[in-house]
């Protein structure tokens, strides 16, 4: 079992040359076999959780920590942390000419292993294939250069089948979910589902409690404000759908303006 754990994290970004803090103090656990949701209004710093933790330069740890199995991942690298365990499936995905899908992805796997321990071709694309049939992708997809000329389903599609070929320990979702209608949804959700055991952990981000119908958590988290100001069960997704961050507030006597979204909600 591999442990991911976030201590007290306050983070800041510059604008306008001038500090603003965004996480004031995010706590949270996660362990592999586990699923996490986090749900919250827009600018409430989901995103900069999850660039915070794969190492974004443009986000600035102001204090707290973050350890997976006890080891200081602030102390290190990007790569050092993809290599340590964990994968960031993004909400805009870049697009790479002149790379093909099947170079970066056995780049990508074997970075993973010691130069004695590559994997073998043959097995490499037996996995490939078996991946690229999961998420219903044609054998074309792997010649094409990573991502460019992708679809919005395309590109989410390609995130999921790095991740299945990649097996990290730990997987965080920015908003998968984003601009998929119910079929792209399906199939990715499906690719996620296929990773599920006892060595890999979820950490999913989404505004929509309808990702959570098919990727069900263990976990959901509501973030306001910089901080995680609620934990439940799956249950509580279908409450906020219901009931909007509005209720929320006023449940936990938040005194914190509500955003554009929310008031639409």
């Amino acid at each position: 079992m591999s442990t991911l754990v976030i201590k007290d994290l306050k983070v800041s970004v510059t604008e306008n040359e001038q500090e603003r803090l965004i996480l004031k103090g995010v706590n949270l656990t996660l362990k592999t076999g586990e699923t996490h949701a986090i749900m919250g209004p827009n600018g409430t710093g989901k995103s900069t959780l999850s660039e915070t933790i794969m190492g974004n330069p443009a986000y600035h740890v102001v204090s707290g920590s973050v350890t997976l199995d006890g080891v200081d991942l602030l102390r290190q690298t990007v790569d050092q942390r993809a290599r340590a365990g964990l994968f960031l499936a993004m909400q805009y995905p870049a697009e790479i000419k002149g790379v093909t899908n099947i170079e970066f992805l056995r780049a990508a796997v074997n970075a993973q292993r010691d130069a004695a321990d590559q994997l073998p071709v043959t097995e490499f694309l037996d996995r490939l294939d078996q991946n690229l049939a999961l998420l219903n992708m044609s054998d074309a997809m792997a010649e094409r250069y990573l991502n460019e000329g992708f679809s919005g389903g395309e590109k989410k599609r390609n995130e999921i089948l790095q991740l299945l070929m990649i097996q990290p320990k730990f997987a965080i979702l920015d908003e998968i979910d984003s601009g998929l209608d119910i079929d792209a949804l399906q199939v990715v959700a499906k690719g996620v589902n296929a990773m599920q055991g006892p060595d890999f952990g979820t950490l999913m981000i989404t505004h929509y409690q309808r990702l959570l119908n098919y990727i069900v958590p263990d976990f959901v988290h509501v973030m306001m404000d910089g901080r995680i100001v609620k934990t439940g069960g799956a249950e509580l997704a279908n409450t906020l759908e219901a009931e909007g961050y509005a209720g929320l507030r006023d449940e936990l006597g938040l005194d914190v303006a509500l955003t554009d979204d929310e008031v639409e909600s």
